[in-house]
């Protein structure tokens, strides 16, 4: 069974998997940080283990099922996590990834019920540690993350298209149902 205090996250094509060892950070403050990260990371995704499964959740989708109060809870660790990986100093491109991740997290968790099954399978905290410990072990790799940016940027623009397209259309349809056009 992989160590907790590991983290693993897939590169920008979603195929190649990097295991980051506990390699201390030049900064000592930053050695403390991701220390806290990885074990408040466990605790939230990945500390309890579905009896009868090798599935594993934490409390944050438990928490979730709280009304407005679990969201809120997810919502200030998501600020942790992202504050930890700005003072950690990971490039950009990873900050980006980090918040894409925690975005996604932030949205699809809000549905009620279906968010906290979603939370329980995302790990969006373990998933932003494992990019954290990535890319301060080995920086060059911020180039995977600019890739990840670029294509979740062309896909956000294609869907906006199509959102804009069939308002557009709806538009019309609308206009000629009351006799304007």
């Amino acid at each position: 069974m992989p160590d907790a205090s590991r983290g693993s996250a897939t590169d920008g094509d979603d195929h190649t998997v990097v295991t980051v060892e506990d390699a201390p950070p030049a900064d000592p403050a930053t050695a403390i940080d991701l220390r806290r990260l990885r074990d408040l990371s466990h605790l939230l995704d990945d500390s309890i283990q579905v009896p009868g499964t090798d599935f594993r959740v934490g409390i944050e989708p438990l928490i979730g099922l709280l009304p407005v109060v679990g969201d809120g809870f997810g919502l200030a660790m998501s600020a942790y996590v992202f504050a930890v990986a700005a003072r950690s100093g990971v490039p950009r491109a990873t900050l980006g990834r980090v918040a894409f991740v925690l975005w996604v997290d932030a949205v699809v968790g809000s549905i009620p019920l279906v968010g906290d099954l979603f939370d329980a399978y995302w790990k969006a905290n373990l998933r932003s540690t494992a990019l954290i410990e990535a890319r301060l072990a080995d920086p060059a790799t911020a180039a995977a993350d600019r890739r990840y940016l670029r294509r979740v940027a062309a896909v956000a623009a294609a869907l906006t298209l199509v959102v804009v397209a069939l308002f557009a259309v709806l538009a019309w349809w609308l206009l000629g149902y009351v006799g304007a056009v």
